[in-house]
């Protein structure tokens, strides 16, 4: 009974079944969540050791306030809760249809929201436990064609921030933060796509497996916050330090390497229900293509910012003649 009861809502694909994998090479024992019995299914297949499946949509939260029950009931506790479910739209904010992005802010903060009060109330009676919600770079950021992403982003920052402070009181009890840049995932090829083009993880992209061990040691050892991405430090101070080139700027870079070059119908993607989710997808940026993409964007920015900066020097020196 040592072992560690984790439940990982998410857990059908991308960074919940790595989280989950993660989990079941340590020895915990698992609860695993997601919209489609089959693909959990499969992910328990892969973990071994007879985890608990319980079909579950975040968005719902009586399914949550029920998979918290059944996983007390199996395992008399809750140590770690893994939320990693999520979905996403692409497309400019007037073009995405409006119950696409009302769902989308749904499953990304309301279902995060779900998830903790249900984790947190079993906390409370146990006196510790740990949450760990993914966040992500474009919840400190902002980039066009995906703003019901970002909203629902941007929000769960500031629900997280808000019950730490409601949790003072409760020192076993701890909320963590992952936020991952790119990371590939099937959430870009399984989304709802209003932009006309296949979306795609832009460089730098992360491994699932990456995120999943920061995950894992948030688990082992509680901190508010991890980012995971070799650039996350760098567009961060761009977009907080450099707002005019990096407004300049974005909407080019996410439509070269944000979106493939592969065409696509308008349609709702997996928002609404669950489809099957396949690892990979049209316009993938192989390993050898990512250090030159890198230094295209890098040369980019570096080029405006001079231009900019020469221009205001300019205008400057034009005013004080």
């Amino acid at each position: 009974m040592s072992a560690r009861v984790v439940v990982v809502t998410g857990a059908s694909s991308g960074i919940g079944k790595a989280a989950a994998l993660a989990f079941a090479a340590d020895g915990d024992r698992l609860v695993l969540a997601a919209r489609r019995h089959a693909d959990l299914a499969a992910v328990a297949l892969m973990c071994g050791g007879d985890p608990l499946v319980v079909p579950t949509d975040v968005t719902r939260h009586h399914e949550v306030d029920n998979l918290a029950e059944a996983a007390v009931e199996r395992f008399g506790r809750i140590d770690v809760w893994v939320d990693t479910a999520a979905v996403m739209a692409y497309g400019k904010f007037a073009d995405v249809p409006a119950d696409v992005f009302d769902r989308v802010v749904t499953t990304d903060l309301l279902g995060p929201a779900n998830v903790a009060r249900a984790a947190l109330r079993q906390f409370r009676e146990q006196g510790a436990g740990t949450l760990i919600l993914t966040g992500s770079l474009l919840g400190q950021i902002t980039a066009p064609y995906v703003s019901a992403y970002i909203t629902a982003k941007w929000g769960l920052r500031g629900l997280i921030r808000t019950l730490r402070q409601e949790l003072r009181d409760a020192p076993g009890i701890h909320i963590c933060t992952v936020a991952p840049g790119s990371v590939d995932t099937p959430i870009y090829t399984s989304a709802a796509n209003y932009a006309g083009f296949v979306g795609r993880p832009p460089p730098p992209v992360d491994s699932p497996e990456r995120v999943a061990a920061a995950i894992l040691r948030l688990a082992d050892h509680p901190r508010h916050n991890v980012s995971v991405g070799a650039t996350n430090g760098l567009i961060r101070a761009g977009f907080a330090t450099l707002p005019p080139v990096y407004d300049l700027l974005v909407g080019s870079l996410v439509g070269r390497f944000g979106l493939s070059r592969r065409t696509v119908a308008p349609g709702q993607g997996n928002v609404f229900e669950a489809r099957p989710r396949v690892d990979g997808g049209p316009g993938r940026w192989r390993r050898s293509q990512v250090g030159a993409v890198a230094a295209v964007a890098v040369t980019t920015v570096a080029v405006t910012s001079f231009r900019l900066w020469r221009g205001a020097i300019g205008g400057a020196a034009g005013r004080r003649h």
